[in-house]
């Protein structure tokens, strides 16, 4: 087992936050780990993800496993890590942002879909393969990646909601994202902080 994958296999579910503000972020996560979700990746989607990262770390500190996600510039990976990230995720495989990514000594995920770029991936160094978006293959597709990479951890996003779950745990997964699933846009907007306490519990009990 990989050490540096340790907290990631205790979490098992990655809430993935596109926040329309920093302050949504910070309160969508109050009511993520209120429903017992600890791993939070803010994306750069989000308006000022580092100030985000930064306050959430200094709330919670090690109850939280934070990471930064949607890294698609060199500096973001820095940016992210200055500010207290531990683990950063990119959407694809690119050679320089995946260097600057590594660089940082931070848990380390790379997107793929396919078995080429899935190589890619693991020949850049990721410690996780992203499969993004999952939701175009489904569990059944992941498990026939499990054939040439049967030891390459798998984190997949998009796509993931409660009643395929299971699906993907039994897959083989190390880890899966979920985004709008568990944490909706709306029900950040309207400060629904209940609705996401509650969706964050179902996914806590159902992994």
């Amino acid at each position: 087992m990989n050490d540096r994958l340790e907290r990631l296999r205790e979490t098992r579910i990655v809430a993935v936050l596109r926040a329309p503000s920093a302050e949504l972020a910070i309160r969508a996560t109050e009511a993520l780990i209120a429903g017992g979700v600890t791993a939070i990746e803010v994306t750069f989607s989000t308006p000022d993800p580092t100030l985000a990262i930064a306050e959430i770390v200094r709330r919670h500190g090690d109850g939280v496993y934070i990471g930064a996600g949607t890294i698609t510039q060199p500096e973001q990976a820095r940016a992210a890590a200055d500010a207290g990230a531990q683990f950063l995720v990119s959407p694809g495989s690119v050679p320089a942002i995946a260097h600057a990514m590594l660089t940082t000594g931070l848990v380390t995920m790379l997107g793929a879909l396919t078995p080429t770029e899935m190589m890619v991936a693991v020949s850049l160094g990721a410690d996780v393969v992203k499969v993004f978006p999952a939701s175009l293959g489904g569990p059944s597709y992941l498990r026939s990646l499990r054939g040439p990479f049967p030891d390459v951890p798998l984190m997949p996003t998009g796509g993931v909601n409660l009643a395929n779950l299971r699906e993907w745990f039994d897959a083989g997964v190390v880890a899966v994202g979920a985004g709008g699933e568990l944490v909706s846009n709306a029900a950040m907007v309207t400060g629904d902080w209940e609705s996401i306490e509650s969706s964050a519990q179902a996914f806590s009990t159902a992994r």
